[in-house]
């Protein structure tokens, strides 16, 4: 009965070595990971828009079906690195990119080439 208990600690005790030294090596792993410092929070606030007025389709001069740009005025400047999209086609997918100096707004719709005849909407968005 002797042998027999020795021989069925001797497991035991090969495994909690092992054990052992797998988690110690878990750890030393676990010890030199390190992360940067960060933040995280929750806050609302009131979304507004804005009023645009003074809109002007300047349209092609040797194609005057064509709408080259279009201008309009914001009743505020949009923060820097806003972004400022236009479309004119209601069921269309074409968004012309637009710059502003303060509240002037320019939108180039010549990429693809915007028509007079398809035009039948504005639809203005400004993103910060």
């Amino acid at each position: 009965m002797g042998g027999l208990l020795i021989a069925w600690r001797t497991p035991l005790i090969a495994l909690f070595l092992i054990g052992g030294g797998l988690s110690g090596a878990g750890y030393a792993f676990a010890a030199a990971n390190t992360t940067p410092t960060s933040r995280a929070g929750d806050g609302a606030a009131v979304i507004t828009g804005y009023t645009v007025s003074s809109v002007v389709y300047a349209i092609g001069v040797a194609s005057p079906q064509n709408i080259d740009t279009v201008t309009f005025n914001l009743d505020s400047t949009p923060p820097v690195g806003s972004k400022i999209r236009l479309k004119l086609v209601a069921a269309g997918a074409t968004w012309y990119t637009c710059s502003n100096v303060a509240a002037a707004i320019t939108c180039d719709t010549t990429v693809p080439q915007a028509t007079v005849a398809s035009a039948d909407e504005l639809r203005v968005v400004v993103a910060q």
